[in-house]
């Protein structure tokens, strides 16, 4: 018997490239083209290092009272992260341990089955219907849990209020994820129906529009039981999860509301530009209602365009995978660089 017999051996999640260049215009992750609240900056550079050499609040206080004030729920109703691939790697931990499988789109959130491989924790995926959708029917069989994002990701399709309510209604003996990573660019939340049902819980992010990826906070929202069972969880793997910066400057971000309203509001008109562009273009596309598009085209292979973009140093993401390997997800950036991906596909275009 060799040592490696015991490993846990696992197909890690491949993670949108990373460049580093010059004038590129990075597309490909999702992330917020605009900085954080002007306070965050400015307390930045307050910060007490000196502090640094004292544990972190391990219960995340002022974050998590910051969050609770904000949306209108008690403090124990919220569980804070280390962005919200945390907060769900621990919910996967704390309530999938049925006999029976967990249930999730089959396109959607390529961590998903990473995660259920990794805890091992068995998994049936459910087929989008041919516009992208979910089929609410796929999740009233018996399985040991839910997850799904709402919008969609990588299709950035919204689901109505009344689909998410149906899934949850239907599985009042399991818990219900909804991941929320892109709610803030045009949908409504599932967070009212918490007041109806327990064994829903969302799940949030600052990554996307509070344009704080670097800082890693994530956090979801939920009845009081589950949050207790989730920070069960959390302080028999790591009392020190989130460090002493990424809750003050998350505090500061949550505070200034004018100007993340006013950041997601930029991103969503230039997503309505870019849509009637593509469009012009050849693209089709799902109505995305995330800070991103899904798109392919017409007659020119996603693959061939992913590279052509790439070799201009414009980076958008690519997955050779069935269904959606003639599609690309092109991140909203400003407009300034939208212009530039959409100059060069007319170009490129019209040359073919």
């Amino acid at each position: 018997m060799k040592w490696e017999d015991n490993v846990r051996k696992v197909v890690p999640y491949v993670a949108g490239e990373q460049p580093n260049k010059q004038n590129m215009i990075k597309l490909n992750t999702n992330e917020c083209p605009y900085p954080p609240a002007p306070g965050v900056e400015k307390l930045l550079e307050a910060l007490n290092c000196n502090a640094l050499r004292l544990y972190p609040d391990s219960n995340t206080t002022l974050l998590t009272e910051a969050l609770a004030d904000y949306y209108n729920v008690k403090k124990e109703q919220v569980f804070v992260g280390v962005g919200s691939d945390d907060v769900l790697a621990m919910a996967f931990m704390t309530f999938f341990n049925g006999k029976d499988p967990i249930l999730f789109p089959d396109v959607t959130y390529s961590f998903y089955d990473v995660w259920a491989d990794l805890y091992r924790i068995p998994y049936r995926t459910c087929a989008l219907d041919e516009n992208w959708h979910i089929r609410p029917e796929d999740y009233k069989q018996p399985n040991g849990g839910i997850i799904f994002p709402n919008p969609n990701a990588p299709t950035g399709l919204l689901e109505s209020l009344r689909v998410v309510e149906e899934i949850v209604k239907a599985n009042p003996h399991v818990v219900v994820i909804v991941d929320e990573a892109y709610i803030d660019f045009g949908g409504t939340s599932a967070l009212p129906l918490l007041e109806k049902y327990e064994n829903l819980l969302v799940v949030q992010t600052f990554s996307k529009s509070r344009s704080m990826a670097g800082l890693r906070i994530g956090f979801c929202i939920g009845n009081e039981k589950l949050i207790r069972y989730l920070n069960d969880v959390k302080f028999s793997f790591n009392s020190y999860t989130m460090n002493m910066p990424s809750q003050v400057l998350g505090v500061e971000a949550v505070r200034n509301d004018a100007y993340f309203k006013e950041t997601t509001q930029k991103i969503i008109n230039t997503r309505e530009w870019v849509k009637k562009e593509l469009a012009k273009l050849g693209f089709t596309f799902p109505d995305s209602m995330a800070n991103f598009i899904f798109a392919s085209h017409r007659s020119v292979p996603a693959k061939e365009i992913f590279r052509a973009l790439r070799d201009q140093d414009i980076y958008v993401r690519y997955w050779d995978k069935p269904r959606i390997d003639n599609c690309l997800r092109i991140t909203i950036g400003t407009d300034e660089q939208m212009k530039v991906l959409i100059d060069f596909l007319r170009q490129y275009l019209s040359d073919k």
